[in-house]
C-alpha cells in the first residue's frame, strides 16, 4: 500500500474518532479536531475565493481578453473596503447602491419567474392534461400539491376569521405542514445516519491489518490521552487531593 493512503487514512481515523470523542464530554481532542476544520476551511474558501476573484474573474478577462471594463467593478469592490477607514466611509454607499440596485434587478424577475410562474405551470399543467388521457398517479400527485398550496396559504391567511369552510381549509393546511414539516425532519436525521455509517465503515475499514489497525490504534492512544487528561483536571481542581492521600493533611487527621 502506498505511504500516502497509508497516512490519509491514520489522519481520517484520527480526525473522526477525536470528533467522536465529543460524546464523552468537551475535551482536547475535540478542540483540536473543530479548530483544525474551520482553520482548513476558512484557509481554502479565501484562497479559493481569491482565485475564483482575482484570477479567474478579474485578471484573466482584463489582461487576456482585453475587458477593460471589469476593472469598473474591482473599483467598486475596493470603494466598499473605505468602510473601515471613517474620514471616506461614504464612498462605501456607491458600492452598496450598485450591488443592492443591479442584484434587486436581476433577481426578482428570476425569481418570480422560477418561484413563482414556472412552479404553477409545473402544478396545473398535469391537471390540465388530464382531459387529454386517463387520470393517472401524475395527475393525482399533481392535485393532491395544488389542495396543499391553497389551503397552507389560507392558514396564513389572517385577514379574515377563520370560520366554516375557511375554518376547514386551514386545518387541512396544518395537518400538509406538519406532514412537510416530519418529512423534512426525517430526510435531515437520515441524512446524518448516512453520514454516521459512512464514518463507521471508514473506521473498520482502517482497523484491518492492511492500514496497521490505525482505527483500535489511535482509540487507545485516545482513551489513554482522555485519561491522563481527567486526572490532570482533577489534580488541578483539588490541589490537596494528593495530600490527603498520603495522610499528611492535618485536617483530614481531624
Amino acid at each position: 500500500m502506498a505511504p500516502s493512503v497509508l497516512i490519509g487514512a491514520w489522519v481520517a481515523a484520527g480526525l473522526t474518532l477525536f470528533m467522536f470523542s465529543f460524546l464523552y464530554k468537551d475535551n482536547p481532542f475535540f478542540r483540536f479536531g473543530e479548530h483544525l476544520y474551520v482553520g482548513i476551511s476558512m484557509g481554502y474558501t479565501i484562497v479559493r475565493i481569491y482565485y475564483d476573484v482575482m484570477v479567474k474573474s478579474l485578471y484573466t478577462p482584463v489582461a487576456q481578453e482585453g475587458k477593460w471594463w471589469f476593472l469598473i467593478a474591482a473599483l467598486l469592490g475596493l470603494l466598499i473596503l473605505t468602510r473601515f477607514i471613517p474620514k471616506v466611509s461614504w464612498l462605501s454607499r456607491i458600492s452598496f447602491a450598485v450591488i443592492v440596485g443591479f442584484g434587486s434587478g436581476v433577481a426578482i424577475p428570476r425569481i418570480i419567474s422560477s418561484n413563482i410562474l414556472q412552479q404553477v405551470q409545473g402544478t396545473l399543467r398535469p391537471i390540465l392534461n388530464a382531459g387529454q388521457s386517463s387520470f393517472g398517479m401524475a395527475q393525482f400527485n399533481a392535485l393532491l400539491i395544488l389542495i396543499g398550496v391553497i389551503t397552507v396559504l389560507i392558514y396564513f391567511f389572517f385577514s379574515i376569521e377563520h370560520k366554516g369552510a375557511i375554518q376547514v381549509a386551514a386545518r387541512i393546511g396544518i395537518y400538509f405542514l406538519m406532514i412537510n414539516f416530519g418529512a423534512g425532519f426525517g430526510y435531515t436525521v437520515m441524512g446524518r445516519m448516512s453520514l454516521l455509517i459512512g464514518r463507521f465503515d471508514d473506521l473498520i475499514l482502517f482497523a484491518s491489518r492492511d492500514y496497521g489497525y490505525a482505527s483500535l490504534v489511535l482509540l487507545g492512544l485516545i482513551a489513554f490521552g482522555l485519561f491522563l487528561w481527567e486526572r490532570r483536571s482533577s489534580a488541578l481542581s483539588d490541589p490537596d487531593q494528593d495530600r490527603r492521600a498520603a495522610g499528611s493533611d492535618p485536617h483530614a487527621e481531624g
